[in-house]
């Protein structure tokens, strides 16, 4: 903010940091933005206070230039009090950016990262700078975006899969051992770990693996920490794999029995080429399970109070917590670009895989799909056929 005197514009702390100026009157340096106030442009304060500067100023001049920091930052009259915004240089960004826009889109293809239009090639760096920032705290975020819940998600989500073979079942198994799980995006191991947990405990299978997958090494470093510190580190069942959930190569087809992706597919850029990757890497009979955040709840009134929620306090949240507003702004924004249920059951039934709730036709006769919490998340699943 800055702050009118009679020697000019001196900015005003009021949690924008936009430097200090050497002498009052004068701009913070390296700030390469100008706004004009002109007479006659709408920023004339008619009806100001007897004596007000800024009517005597702008009559006195028919353009004040002023350097300023931020898009977002506000200008106050030390006399009346009033404040006005830079909607100049707001009009001026408006304006460049559909242009820009334009301009990715005759040269290349683009995708969506948030609400944003990038270049396909650039999303994939640029959720993997996301992910990079929040890994440390990924947890505390699906706390925030899930109001707490997506732990008890997460449990009944492998619930629902029963993850490793009972001893009485492991004979008529092809390996004679257990599963061999592909868990993607799954960087910190926390499906992963609950793959394991449930095939020891339930299934008494201290056989069944788990390959956990993630395009982001800082989140696959998080997971090694969180393992090599578990019962599970020197026991052969876990191992890590670096790779696009688009293109993986490093994995032969046909050869895993589950394959689970929890809170991780709305970030792809190319979703339909993933859920064919799934269906290649699947054995016939295999299992694809998706858990994942919902654009719209069932209820309208609740899903207002959750958007609000959303939009107004998690990426609030994220800049107090993680000094980063950036990056939960756009998981925010990334919800909301996910497709609908409909919408994906169709796009597993188009990869080749058979949807639960559906006849052999392709009639469908149930949702084939879980909602959860109302609505907020949901579970898909997908059998590849025999």
């Amino acid at each position: 903010m800055a702050e009118w005197n009679g020697r000019g514009c001196r900015p005003m702390s009021l949690g924008i940091n936009i430097g200090k100026p050497k002498v009052a009157g004068s701009c913070p340096p390296a700030i390469d933005k100008e706004l004009r106030f002109r007479e006659g442009s709408g920023m004339r304060m008619n009806g100001a206070a007897p004596g007000c500067r800024i009517n005597s100023i702008l009559q006195r001049s028919r353009a004040i230039r002023l350097r300023l920091a931020a898009p977002s930052t506000q200008w106050i009259c030390n006399d009346c009090r009033r404040t006005f915004a830079s909607s100049i240089q707001s009009r001026q960004q408006q304006q460049q950016q559909p242009a820009s826009s334009q301009r990715v889109g005759q040269d290349e293809k683009t995708t969506h990262f948030g609400y944003q239009t990038v270049a396909e090639d650039l999303k994939a760096g640029r959720v993997r700078d996301v992910f990079s920032s929040v890994a440390s705290n990924y947890d505390t975020m699906n706390d925030l975006m899930s109001l707490g819940i997506h732990r008890l998600w997460k449990d009944h989500f492998v619930r629902s899969l029963n993850p490793g073979i009972p001893p009485s079942s492991r004979s008529h198994h092809p390996s004679h051992q257990g599963m061999k799980i592909l868990d993607i995006a799954g960087g910190t191991g926390d499906i992963a770990f609950r793959h394991l947990d449930h095939s020891s405990t339930i299934n008494a299978d201290p056989y069944t693996s788990v390959i956990v997958s993630d395009i982001n090494p800082d989140m696959l470093a998080e997971g090694r920490k969180r393992f090599a510190a578990s019962p599970y580190n020197a026991t052969g069942r876990v191992s890590f794999l670096e790779a696009n959930a688009e293109e993986l190569g490093a994995v032969e087809s046909s050869s895993i029995d589950l394959y689970t992706v929890a809170f991780g597919i709305r970030n792809f850029t190319h979703k339909q080429k993933a859920l064919e990757e799934a269906y290649r890497v699947l054995k016939p009979g295999g299992v694809f399970a998706c858990l994942e955040f919902t654009p719209q709840l069932r209820n309208p009134l609740l899903n207002a109070v959750y958007k609000r929620w959303s939009f107004g306090a998690i990426p609030l949240i994220g800049q107090i917590v993680a000094a980063d507003r950036d990056s939960y702004q756009y998981l925010v924004e990334s919800i909301e670009r996910f497709p609908s249920q409909q919408e994906f059951a169709g796009m597993i039934r188009k990869a080749g895989f058979l949807i639960p709730g559906q006849d052999p036709e392709d009639e469908v006769v149930r949702s084939g799909w879980e909602d959860l919490t109302m609505g907020i998340a949901a579970i898909h699943k997908g059998v590849k056929p025999a």
